[in-house]
């Protein structure tokens, strides 16, 4: 390493996107529209299960805090990648960076839990139909709720802690959207091991974690189904966990795909375009997912459309 240019970094360079500048303004404008349709879509489903006593259910009660979770983890990103499309780049401190990485990581973290927590309580719905109200009380659904909160800001600490007291030096541009894991690891020089091996220990308690309680949930789910006599009792019980279904397989997905594989040979514009879908598609995803699919929802929605036609 004698002679290598060991100059430690502190400040990070995002470049994601700048290599075509002609690309930087309709992209700002697509990124834009996804914005202001997660904003939308998820303030709206917060608000009908507000106005809707017939949604104040566990399962309604969670999906609002996604709501509000998919909004906070949208906004951790997507200004700052418009930012860095109408700029052409965009500087960003070693302590930026950090907070940055630290809210991504907790509003990410949070939405981990409460897909799992969301399969728990259809599991519960459909396999213990007689003991539901006593299980998903309201204290209950408070306390699984905090317990996300924490358990989020936890992983967020460790996260965080162990990422940024690794040595960045040399180059300083970072070919992504945001301060995110795979593209900050690139940039590390010197030993390293121990805060790797604590960032792959924490990632394997939250996201593994979190889908062997969703798999387990639905196999249970499944076969409880498939006792159902009548067919059509079979429909509609599934249709109720479909729209969850979709929403865990996207999400996770993509997580699985950018996080728990193996990082050497990875491309930056793989990894961008799976960045993007993580960070700016599924948020906006999730409100169409679990209104399209979900008949209270739409019912509610008429309703409150019809409502405000005649006033």
């Amino acid at each position: 390493m004698a002679g290598t240019n060991l100059t430690l970094v502190t400040e990070f360079l995002l470049i994601a996107f700048t290599q075509c500048p002609e690309r930087a303004l309709p992209l700002f404008l697509l990124f834009l529209f996804i914005y202001l349709i997660t904003l939308l879509g998820n303030l709206g489903m917060i608000t009908l299960i507000h106005v809707d006593r017939r949604l104040h259910t566990p399962m309604y009660f969670l999906l609002r805090h996604l709501s509000f979770m998919d909004i906070c983890y949208s906004s951790v990103t997507v200004p700052q990648t418009m930012a860095v499309l109408l700029e052409h780049g965009a500087a960003l401190s070693s302590t930026r960076c950090a907070a940055q990485f630290f809210l991504f990581t907790f509003f990410g973290a949070i939405d981990c839990y409460l897909l799992a927590l969301m399969a728990y309580d259809r599991y519960v719905a459909v396999c213990q139909p007689l003991f539901y109200v006593t299980i998903m009380t309201q204290k209950a659904r408070w306390g699984f709720v905090a317990g996300a909160y924490v358990a989020g800001l936890f992983s967020a600490l460790v996260r965080t802690v162990s990422t940024f007291t690794l040595s960045f030096c040399g180059n300083n541009e970072i070919d992504f959207i945001f301060c995110d894991l795979p593209p900050l690891l690139k940039l590390t020089c010197g030993d390293s091991y121990t805060q790797e091996s604590v960032i792959i220990v924490f990632a394997i308690f939250v996201i593994p974690a979190c889908m062997v309680v969703i798999l387990v949930s639905c196999l249970l789910i499944i076969v409880a189904i498939m006792r159902i006599p009548s067919a059509g009792g079979r429909a509609k019980t599934f249709s109720t966990c479909a729209s969850h279904l979709a929403a865990v397989s996207l999400f996770f997905g993509t997580l699985i795909f950018m996080y728990l594989r193996d990082n050497s040979g990875q491309s930056s514009e793989e990894d961008r375009v799976v960045s993007v879908f993580y960070t700016t598609v599924i948020p906006m995803l999730n409100p169409l997912i679990y209104s399209l699919r979900n008949k209270e929802v739409k019912e509610t929605l008429k309703n409150l459309l019809r409502r405000v036609k005649l006033s």
